[in-house]
């Protein structure tokens, strides 16, 4: 009789994730973050992402600035097994700077999307479902819109078992409101500069 072994990738916690990062085992500079116990790394920016993130920096600062912190390529505890660093993560002021995690949540979470783009719709997506964020948004940089998910919900199939009920697409001069702020008004062309 055979014994077969079934082999199971192991997954990292949160705190092994920061001990492995306070001993040094990430190079200087490498950029990587923790999806449901996989350790991945991130892509390098290319121009185009790199300038979206300094223009969109100072909107955001400018209409969330006075209330809300904004986390740019900042790490969220979301879970046991999921720190993942988001191009933007709109978080009320009223964490602490003494916290000893990062913020577990946010009033809205953007991805911005190009060589990244299928992994923010699946992975990312379904990582934000699963915690519950309700206002997440991809600027998708390749077909020139922006694609805002909302209603998280458990659904099988999906990555990690989470995704989110509704889907908007919109383009041009079409303007959306963050749930968490819904009397701001932003247009689609802000978001995109001249992608």
């Amino acid at each position: 009789m055979t014994l077969q072994v079934q082999h199971q990738p192991r997954r990292f916690s949160v705190e092994e994730y920061a001990r492995m990062g306070e001993a040094g085992i990430f190079a200087p500079g490498e950029r990587v973050e923790l999806i449901e116990g996989e350790i991945l790394a991130v892509s390098p920016q290319n121009r185009k992402h790199a300038r979206r993130i300094a223009r969109l920096t100072s909107l955001f600062v400018r209409l969330f600035g006075d209330s809300h912190e904004i986390r740019v390529q900042l790490p969220l505890t979301l879970s046991k097994f999921s720190e993942p660093e988001p191009d933007f993560a709109i978080v009320p002021l009223q964490e602490s700077d003494d916290a000893e995690r990062h913020p577990a949540g946010a009033a809205l979470v953007m991805e911005i999307a190009d060589s990244s783009l299928s992994f923010d719709r699946n992975e990312k997506a379904s990582v934000y479902a699963k915690a519950s964020i309700q206002d997440y948004w991809v600027l998708n940089l390749v077909n020139k819109r922006l694609e805002i998910r909302r209603g998280p919900r458990e659904l099988a199939g999906s990555v990690y078992g989470w995704d989110y009920a509704n889907l908007s697409l919109l383009a041009g001069e079409q303007t959306v409101s963050p749930l968490a702020f819904p009397d701001v008004q932003i247009s689609v062309t802000d978001l995109l500069g001249d992608a």
